[in-house]
């Protein structure tokens, strides 16, 4: 472990050429070291006043010219991290940007670690962990929706109800711990009464909370739509026909798919990773034989189905089963080939419905996609646009909402209503919500999350 008041420098651009490059130093000694890397006219980096930048260049300890930059000053505490900081812009070829930062490293900054910067700027203060989580996801954000619920999280979208969460169930215990004092005949039935109601209360809000986990994951990661079906019956076809392009083989002859093809689109502001698989039949072909295990695999995993038809044929025992055994809330069934003469749309179980389409001809294509886009959002509204909870965040409020359940069932205690058990689950019930805002912590969770 390096000590947390080291100086650190990296590169704070991303790998690669560009026109400029950015290295950024942070800690007590920023100033030193740019004093010996940066030549410019007039004073030294050290006497010169925060938020403001002049032109010069970095150099070799004997004077020889690396690159001409630009230096930005910051000082302690109003900056990224709340350390003194100076950032280095000079030009983007991959070689001097590295020699830029070695002699920043040479003047006495060490490498930063991964994620450090932020890491620092939880650590001073200047961040909470759940605004500093969002400072990935808006580097990681594919679609312009993704970085505006990360921008919402950054500014604290998510705080201040993690913080109520965190502030109301230490008040409840307290309240609860200081009902104890009393003997039980002396406690009004008002006051459990009240302070059940209030648990009830916090219970419904930490649901609520919970119920974002599914957007935050569509931002986050993207839905993963697998496209499944016999052969011949139009998948290659409808993978090509999303993406606009040529993507998948089309032939007439049977599993011309044998593993399964992926492909990225943005569909109404959600990163999809679509599926082409190999077609579902019994086969002798061993090599085809694997395919169909793999488009079984992924469809286990998938967060939408869509399963295709060939409207134009009866829809067999075998379809029919298979249909059955998907999550119908996450399943599309589409009726291809309704160009075709007898075309039909299949009979099927209630809680689905068949979209007819013609991959051909393009009808029916803009209710399938409208159809796609109210699957994978549930039912909710499709301009998601606020701060969501992440993977991390679901399985600790998962956990507080938990205990925050057991203390209401101590409370209302179908024979005696016992306080102190209820006091002590809302006790446990504090740590997760702490964890998440970064109000108790250990240098594990802090390692896993910046890494």
């Amino acid at each position: 472990m390096h000590a947390p008041n080291d100086t650190i420098s990296a590169i704070a651009t991303a790998p690669g050429a560009g026109g400029v490059s950015v290295i950024r130093i942070s800690g007590p000694d920023a100033y030193s070291v740019a004093d010996r890397v940066f030549r410019c006219a007039g004073p030294p980096p050290s006497r010169r006043a925060a938020f403001t930048f002049t032109t010069g260049q970095v150099v070799e300890a004997d004077g020889t010219v690396v690159d001409e930059a630009l230096a930005l000053f910051f000082r302690a505490p109003r900056s990224f991290t709340r350390e003194d900081v100076v950032e280095l812009q000079g030009h983007g070829g991959p070689a001097v940007t590295r020699h830029v930062l070695r002699r920043t490293l040479e003047a006495g900054a060490r490498p930063a670690e991964p994620g450090e910067f932020t890491r620092r700027a939880f650590l001073n203060g200047r961040l909470d962990l759940v605004q500093a989580e969002a400072v990935l996801d808006l580097i990681r954000a594919r679609t312009d929706r993704a970085a505006a619920a990360a921008m919402d999280q950054l500014r604290g979208g998510l705080t201040p109800r993690l913080t109520h969460l965190y502030e109301t169930l230490l008040e409840l215990a307290a309240n609860l711990e200081a009902t104890l004092d009393f003997a039980d005949q002396e406690l009004p039935d008002t006051i459990l009464t009240g302070l059940a109601e209030r648990v009830s209360r916090l219970e419904n809000e930490v649901k609520d909370l919970l119920a974002t986990w599914n957007e935050g994951h569509l931002l986050r990661d993207g839905a993963t739509v697998v496209i499944a079906g016999k052969p011949n019956v139009g998948k290659s076809t409808l993978l090509n026909t999303l993406l606009g392009r040529d993507r998948a083989i089309v032939s007439d002859q049977p599993g011309t798919t044998r593993d399964t093809v992926e492909e990225g689109l943005v569909l109404e502001g959600i990163a999809l990773n679509l599926v082409d698989t190999a077609g579902l039949r019994d086969t002798t072909c061993r090599i085809e034989q694997e395919g169909i295990r793999r488009t079984e695999d992924r469809l286990r995993d998938a967060d939408v189905f869509i399963y295709l038809v060939d409207s134009s044929q009866p829809i067999d025992k075998e379809d029919e089963a298979r249909i059955k055994s998907l999550d119908s809330a996450r399943c599309l069934v589409v009726a291809n080939k309704q160009d075709l003469p007898g075309a039909r749309t299949p009979a099927l179980p209630t809680e689905l419905t068949s979209i007819p389409v013609s991959l051909k001809t393009g009808s029916g294509l803009d209710f399938f996609r409208s159809e796609l886009v109210r699957v994978l959002h549930s039912g909710r509204a499709s301009s998601i646009q606020h701060a969501t909870i992440s993977e991390r965040h679901r399985t600790l409020l998962q956990s507080a909402l938990d205990e925050i359940h057991q203390a209401g069932e101590h409370l209302a205690g179908r024979t005696t209503p016992d306080p102190s058990l209820a006091a002590q689950a809302l006790r446990n019930g504090v740590a997760p919500i702490g964890l998440i805002l970064g109000r108790e912590y250990h240098e594990d969770m802090l390692d896993s999350i910046f890494s």
